[in-house]
């Protein structure tokens, strides 16, 4: 944070950034395309069964199946169906790209290099989205910023923080990182997750039909933010946590504290009446004076 950003009597305690593994969810999708990648070069390739895979478009649709019930799954799990758009996109980009350049004779070897390929273009992306976020803790508030394209910023001061819901994961406890969210009083840092899944097929011509559909949902309501509006992964997490707590109970009015100032609003209060009085007393004095001297010169 620049000095000419700084409030009066500011001061920066600390300045931090998400732990490279705090985005282990994003980074695990490239892992398990790498591992895609590997497994269908071995099948189509070095496998006992690799004359079942002599036909292209075999290749392909097995490829494309297991990437889509992957993104299908993991989009339940997470409640974000943007993963399975994503994976649906990959499939579609090898797909169009195999039919484009020709090299259906080759596919055991485009599908793992062009697999690979995309989850380590995966690696990087997420890698510079970690980088763009940015978490700076004063003595008066907490200021976020993130965002690669699109730059977002949140400040929220102490005095309106209501509630801190902090987490850490398996990895988070084990390199001492953790997700700290203040909760607002307005209630930001509140949200409702919600996914739907259905399918339907149908079977038959003319007269005989049949038609199935199937659906899922789920909704829950839980303390939730966006990374760049929240202490995502953040390192030492114990000590961030204490710290934010300190500050958050800084800026908090003990119901003493509240009986004094009570207190010393009334006596302010007081001193201003008297003062009124003492000024209205004086000024009568001031027309009687004003008074006898006029009934002298009479």
């Amino acid at each position: 944070m620049r000095e000419d950003e700084l409030l009066n009597n500011e001061k920066v305690e600390k300045v931090l950034s998400p732990h490279p593994l705090s985005f282990m969810g994003y980074q695990s999708l490239c892992i398990f395309l790498i591992i895609l990648g590997i497994v269908i070069g071995w099948l189509v390739s070095f496998s006992d069964m690799k004359e079942l895979f002599e036909n292209y478009l075999i290749s392909i649709t097995v490829w494309g199946l297991v990437l889509l019930v992957v993104g299908v799954i993991a989009s339940l799990v997470t409640i974000r169906w943007r993963i399975f758009f994503l994976y649906l996109f990959i499939f579609l980009g090898g797909f169009g790209l195999i039919l484009w350049q020709g090299w259906q004779d080759i596919v055991g070897v485009v599908l793992p290099f062009y697999t690979v390929s995309v989850s380590i273009i995966g690696f990087l992306i997420v890698e510079l989205f970690r980088r763009s976020h940015k978490y700076i803790i004063t003595n008066q508030r907490i200021s976020f910023k993130g965002g690669v394209l699109t730059k977002r910023e949140r400040t929220l001061r102490y005095d309106k923080i209501s509630d801190i819901n902090a987490k850490q994961g398996i990895l988070g406890q084990i390199f001492s990182f953790g997700t700290i969210i203040p909760i607002s009083q307005s209630g930001f840092g509140l949200g409702s997750d919600s996914a739907q899944a259905a399918g339907g097929v149908m079977l038959g011509e003319k007269k005989v039909k049949l038609l199935g559909i199937f659906g899922g949902g789920k909704e829950v309501q839980t303390p939730r933010a966006r990374s760049y509006y929240e202490l995502h992964g953040v390192h030492p997490y114990k000590e961030i946590k204490k710290l934010v707590e300190e500050m958050v109970q800084g800026s908090v009015i003990t119901p003493y504290q509240q009986e004094q100032v009570a207190f010393q609003k009334e006596q302010v209060d007081i001193q201003k009446q008297m003062r009124d009085l003492l000024k209205l007393q004086a000024d009568g004095k001031d027309e009687e004076g004003n008074k006898d001297e006029k009934n002298l010169k009479l």
